[in-house]
């Protein structure tokens, strides 16, 4: 009888040693994995610095851009102007990012952002994807919805309920696949819509858009990422992104 109690004792330490194992296995892969994930993402904002930024046509970062907790905070002051971009340039990505705008507030996310002396802002290469308060800004109740939040800025415009308020927390992934002549953007969790980045229906996108006859306007592939000064306070947190 002692033989058969010591057996049963070995026998379901054994399966205790063996589940454990397995789920130290399991979680050392599962840790893996997330450390790949993260490494596939570039951090631009993760609310510790804004040493990935600067101004446009600058080497300095404009004061009016602060760290507010987790967020990068844009102040407007009397002198406009003061857009931003990422140091590094961009061709094909993913761009993840959360914004929250103030009341009657205006902002916007660029990309294919080409510096030159001969265009003065950021706006005048790079397409944008709307920043605004849907609820009381001017901009929203024209352009048949182009200029809403989560629009392609007077071209595409972006479903309204997708749109929380002023105030809260928005998620916008913005996808621009050049190889695949498809870009897309996605917001708070649902796609808003597709659209291709070059070629004869951009092209007939940009003639049909107030941006006709800008010379660089959406003709850079790549390009740095930027945020704008529209004289409004805006917030921005958990900027990441990853190249396709």
């Amino acid at each position: 009888m002692k033989r058969i109690a010591l057996f049963a004792f070995i026998v379901a330490g054994t399966m205790i040693c063996c589940k454990q194992d397995k789920k130290q296995e399991e979680m050392t892969e599962n840790k893996t994995e997330e450390t790949k994930v993260q490494k596939d993402w570039i951090v631009l904002f993760d609310g510790s610095s804004l040493d990935n930024w600067r101004g446009y046509l600058l080497d300095s970062m404009h004061s009016e851009w602060s760290i507010d907790g987790e967020a990068m905070k844009f102040t407007p002051s009397e002198q406009g102007g003061k857009n931003i971009i990422s140091k590094q340039k961009f061709t094909n990505f993913v761009l993840s990012l959360e914004w929250k705008v103030s009341e009657k507030g205006n902002s916007g996310i660029f990309w294919g952002v080409h510096e030159d002396e001969k265009f003065k802002e950021a706006y005048e290469t790079g397409p944008e994807i709307q920043v605004l308060d849907n609820e009381r800004h001017p901009d929203s109740f024209v352009a048949e919805g182009t200029h809403k939040a989560g629009s392609l800025y007077d071209m595409i415009a972006c479903p309204p309920e997708l749109i929380k308020a002023a105030g809260e927390w928005n998620e916008c992934v913005l996808k621009v696949d050049h190889e695949n002549n498809m870009a897309s953007v996605t917001m708070n969790g649902k796609e808003a819509f597709t659209f291709p980045v070059h070629g004869e229906k951009w092209d007939e996108m940009v003639e049909n858009s107030k941006f006709k006859g800008w010379e660089g306007f959406g003709k850079y592939r790549e390009g740095h990422i930027g945020l704008q000064d529209h004289s409004d306070i805006v917030w921005y947190r958990n900027i990441k992104i990853k190249e396709l």
